[in-house]
């Protein structure tokens, strides 16, 4: 079932306050490397969302779920970027590895993004990570809002201004399927989008469960 959350959509490739060419990002994200039942779903989305010239499809390598941001590499110590991933090692320990259901794509004003369930690991992992950036800086200086916060895997980004109705109908031809993934760690990245999309460059994976 397609839900066509958004009325209009936007190109995401603006560039957004403190981003150019050239700019790293630390950030984290769940990868989904080495899960394929997301590979074979985005793969079977990949040739229908091809039809669609106002959208940048995500290759297999590059899916994600976003998390939380650090901040960017020139600015902030390394040295405390390390200290937040200890305390992310042991505050992750007490979280078991997640079985998500990914699924139900929808137009977002900028992206076509797909649900996961359930939700509230997800949101339990991203609350950890936040608080081990509290260990660090203090719980007023954790970047980027709590709320509000919707987990999902983007399939595409749109990078032109329309409306979002031709999004929506090339997505209700698309196969009804879903994928399982285990989750078992998060990674923190270094991020750029230099070339039109996100890439990055592994800093530190840590594990869930003991």
């Amino acid at each position: 079932m397609v839900v066509p959350h958004a009325t209009d959509v936007r190109d995401h490739w603006y560039w957004r306050p403190g981003w150019g060419v050239g700019s790293r990002f630390y950030t984290w994200h769940i990868t989904f490397d080495g899960q394929p039942e997301v590979a074979e779903l985005a793969d079977r989305y990949r040739d229908v969302l091809a039809l669609q010239p106002s959208l940048d499809i995500i290759p297999t390598q590059w899916l994600h779920l976003t998390m939380q941001g650090i901040g960017f590499v020139d600015q902030v110590d390394r040295g405390q970027v390390d200290a937040i991933v200890a305390a992310a090692r042991t505050r992750c320990a007490a979280l078991p590895p997640m079985k998500l259901t990914i699924g139900t794509p929808h137009v977002d004003p900028e992206s076509i993004q797909i649900a996961l369930a359930p939700a509230e690991p997800v949101r339990q992992l991203r609350a950890a990570i936040r608080a081990a950036i509290a260990d660090v800086w203090g719980p007023d200086q954790v970047p980027e809002p709590a709320e509000p916060y919707t987990p999902h895997m983007s399939l595409a980004y749109i990078n032109t201004a329309g409306p979002a109705a031709p999004l929506a109908h090339t997505l209700a031809t698309a196969p009804d399927i879903t994928a399982t993934a285990v989750i078992d760690s998060c990674q923190l990245i270094v991020l750029n989008r230099d070339d039109g999309m996100y890439v990055w460059e592994p800093y530190a994976t840590v594990p869930l469960g003991p």
